[in-house]
Parts: structure tokens; sequence; C-alpha cells
């Protein structure tokens, strides 16, 4: 595994290539043992990473930590946590992740650290996200009502209010109370009061002024200085605002490019870019999912493979791997190789199938399309490949993959391609195998 980090180079990236949910956290928590500082650089709550570690007391037994806003590298002590301008913070929620780090013997103090210029989400923006869903009747786009959606409208609109504002307080209750006037009079019925949430929103700024930076200087002196960094994804590229399955996508830009605005690293210093496929597809709420199963096979995937939400615990549509997409992510991404998660889940399936491309009213699509309408009436090309039996959770070294395991991820190779250098075939930090 020290081989392979090593070869990563100084900046890297890891980056979801499907509908998120594809097991970022856990790839970034095993290679994060190799880099210094761990940044986040899109997203907000709304996404949710999972990390299985063995229990202290009872090194047998696996903890499951899920985390919505720290990187996914603060269980590795050397480690220096960021997160980024182009994250939408939600500061009780970032409060009640570090104080369950803490309480289970986590140092989390001079360990994470926050943009001045992240954007800050607030009560306000959950009322607004939920009121404009409901708004939307039958054309409900699946948003986690986590206020994701408001906050970005606010920063782009710009009465937006950012960490820094936070350092006087005074400034910043007039911006808050002034943007709460503005929505009561968009929004009838509003119902929220500010004086609660700002009595709280005082004890944490105090909390939080020490990990204030400014973090496009620090992660850049940091490159110069010689350090490892890692840059961590939030959901996926078919969620990107500009290049997912629109409208029904996230409100940022969860491709390269979020990477890039999100840290203010530039991408001529990005070594590699490692996209993150899960060896089936799934999606979590509304939108188009073209290889999506109906039948009791995508129901078996779904418990076998634990498909529930880690944000809204919501269970997520399964269907086979799309390579279609895969090889659309892989080329708006620029990934310089594969990660296929979740292998082992597709054990004792007798045969599988992988989507190679679409047709629509006959004629064979050359790339992903932006309409809807085309992309729910497309028909599907696959291929059919035999599955395999074996247990495969213990296997470490490729080449005791059975057979017919190792010819599925060659074909995935092939199709999107990208080289596959780690394949994932269990929920512990150490089911990996690197190629």
């Amino acid at each position: 595994m020290n081989t392979y980090t090593q070869s990563l180079g100084q900046v890297v990236t890891v980056l979801g290539s499907q509908w998120g949910d594809e097991g970022k956290g856990k790839l970034i928590d095993v290679i994060s043992e190799q880099y210094e500082i761990i940044a986040r650089a899109a997203g907000g709550a709304n996404a949710g990473h999972t990390i299985y570690i063995k229990d202290p007391q009872n090194p047998s037994e696996q903890l499951k930590f899920i985390f919505h806003l720290i990187p996914s590298g603060i269980f590795n002590e050397n480690t220096t946590c960021v997160i980024g301008n182009g994250v939408v913070l939600e500061l009780p929620t970032l409060m009640e992740e570090i104080d369950l780090l803490n309480d289970h013997g986590v140092k989390t103090e001079g360990r994470i650290f926050i943009s001045d210029r992240t954007h800050l989400l607030f009560k306000y923006h959950r009322i607004i996200d939920g009121i404009q869903e409901e708004m939307k009747g039958e054309k409900k786009v699946g948003t986690t009502k986590r206020g994701i959606g408001p906050c970005y409208t606010d920063k782009i609109r710009r009465n937006g209010i950012r960490v820094h504002d936070l350092l006087n307080f005074e400034v910043f209750e007039k911006k808050y109370r002034a943007n709460l006037e503005m929505f009561k009079h968009m929004y009838s019925d509003f119902g929220h009061g500010a004086d609660t949430e700002l009595a709280e929103l005082k004890e944490i700024a105090e909390r939080i002024r020490p990990m204030i930076i400014e973090s496009s200087h620090f992660l850049n002196k940091a490159i110069e200085d010689g350090k490892k960094i890692l840059i961590e994804g939030a959901n996926g590229a078919m969620l990107d605002i500009d290049h997912g399955t629109y409208p029904f996508v996230t409100s940022s830009n969860s491709t390269v490019a979020g990477v890039i605005s999100g840290t203010g690293i530039a991408a001529t210093k990005l070594n590699n870019v490692i996209g993150i496929m899960k060896a089936y597809t799934t999606r979590v709420g509304a939108g188009p999912f073209p290889t999506e199963l109906f039948d009791g096979l995508g129901k078996q995937i779904q418990e076998t493979g634990g498909e529930y939400g880690a944000t809204t615990g919501r269970p997520r549509r399964c269907g086979w791997f799309d390579a279609f997409v895969g090889k659309y992510s892989t080329t708006i991404n620029g990934f310089t190789e594969v990660n296929l998660t979740k292998l082992d889940v597709l054990s004792g399936i007798p045969t599988l199938q992988i989507a190679t491309g679409y047709k629509y009213m006959d004629e064979q699509l050359d790339s992903f399309p932006s309409s809807l309408e085309i992309l729910e009436n497309v028909d599907i090309d696959y291929i059919e490949m035999p599955g395999w039996t074996e247990d495969i959770s213990g296997v470490r070294n490729y080449d005791d993959l059975p057979e017919a395991a190792r010819k599925y991820v060659e074909k995935i190779e092939e199709l999107i391609g990208c080289r596959v250098a780690s394949i994932g075939v269990g929920v512990a930090r150490e089911d990996m195998i690197f190629r």
C-alpha cells in the first residue's frame, strides 16, 4: 500500500464518478496516512462519508462513523483537515461531529481548519429548501432538505454570509437579520425566530475562531513547502450542477472543476485524479437512472450492499454498472485511475450485466445526453458476463480473485478507458486490493 500511495504524487484528489455514495470515504481514510493535509472542496451536510475503524476497546468489532462535513482523514492523527471555500457550512453540525470525535478520544484541536471564505448555512436555508421542494409538486428533485441549494443561491446572488463575517459578530448579526427579513417577505408563514440560532452561533463563533484561515494561501504554501495534500470530493459526477442529470443534481460542481474553485489550488498542481466507481450503480432520490433494477435482484443488491443513504437513511435505487456513465465521468474529470468499490456485493449473482451504450430513436448516442426527455427514453445496450459464487471479502491480491471477477473488472477498464488501480471487497478499511 505504501508503494501505491507513494506513486500518487504530492497533490491528489478523490472524486465520485456516479450519483454519489460510491464509497469515497474509505479510500480517503486508507491513503490519508500518507498525506499531511486532507481538504474538502465542495458540497455541504448533504454529503455523507461512512468510515469503519476497529474499536479500541474491542479490536474484533468495527465502529461506524458517519461524517457530513469533517474530511475523512481525521482518524489519522498526523493529518490536518481543511474545509475549503467551496463548501457550504452548517456550524452546529460541524460542532456535533467534532464533539463526537473528542468523545471517542480523537484529538481535533489544531487539526481542523475552516476557510474564511466558506459560506455559512443557517436554519432558514433548511426551511426554504423544504418550502421550495413542496412548491415543485410532482417535479420534486429529491433534495435532502439540508438547505444546500438555498445557501448556494445566496452565494451566487451575492447576499451570502461567510465565515469571516463571524469575526465581527455585530456585523454578522445585521447581515443575518437582513437576510431573514427578506426571506419572510418572499415566503409567507416563514415561522423562524432568529434569537435562538444567533445565541448558538455566538457561542460557536468563539470556538471556531482559532480554526479560521485563509485556506488558498494555507494550501498553496503547504505545496511550496513540499507537503502532500489529498482533496476530498463530495457527491458524484452525475450530480454536478453543470454536467449531471440536471435538474436532478446538487447545487455545486462535484467534478474536478469544483476541486479547483473550492480550494484555490491550480489545476496544474494536481498530480492524480482518482475516480471512485461502485461495481454496480446506485442513486438516491428522484431523477433518471437508466440501468435501474426494479425486480428482486435490485432489492438483493440493496440489502447485501447496505444501500441506504448516509445522510437521509433513504434506500438507494440499485442497478447494473453503467459503463456509458463511467466513460463520460472519466472524460470530464480526467481520471488517472479508478477505485472500484463493493465488488464483493456481486458475489453469488449467476449472470452480471454491464451497460455499454445508449440508443434513442434507433440512433446510437455518442455522448451522455443533456435532455431528460431523451435520457428517460433511451434503450440500453448491455453485455452479459458470468458471475462468481466465491466469498471474495478476504482477498487481498488481485490474482487471487475468481477468474470471472477479474474479467468483470478488466471489462470495466476497457469500457471506461481507465485503469482500475484498487478494488474494495468489504466495509473495513483493510478490505482493499491494490494492483
